[in-house]
C-alpha cells in the first residue's frame, strides 16, 4: 500500500491534530501505510513540509482498497471549501 494525498480546505473547526492541536485552511491530507497492518492519517498546510498526525486516525488496514476507502472517506469529511 502507498500513500495518498489530496489537498483539502478545513472548515472552521478544522483538524485536531496531536502534535500542534486544530489546525485549519489550505491543507494536504495523507493516508499513509504505518507497516505493522495499521494506516494513519496526517496533514500538512499546503507547500509545508512538516507533517502532523490526524488525533485519533489510525487504523486497522488488511488490503490497499481499505486505505483507499478510508483516504475517500477522510477527504469526504474534512474537506470543507465552503465553510
Amino acid at each position: 500500500m502507498s500513500e495518498l494525498t489530496t489537498n483539502i480546505v478545513a472548515g472552521p473547526g478544522g483538524v485536531m491534530t496531536d502534535e500542534v492541536g486544530v489546525v485549519t485552511g489550505e491543507l494536504t491530507l495523507a493516508t499513509e501505510p504505518v507497516g505493522d497492518g495499521t494506516a494513519r492519517l496526517r496533514v500538512q498546510y499546503l507547500g509545508a513540509e512538516e507533517w502532523y498526525t490526524v488525533t485519533g486516525a489510525t487504523v486497522p488496514v488488511t488490503d490497499p482498497a481499505q486505505a483507499a476507502s478510508l483516504h475517500a472517506l477522510a477527504v469526504g469529511l474534512l474537506n470543507r471549501p465552503e465553510g
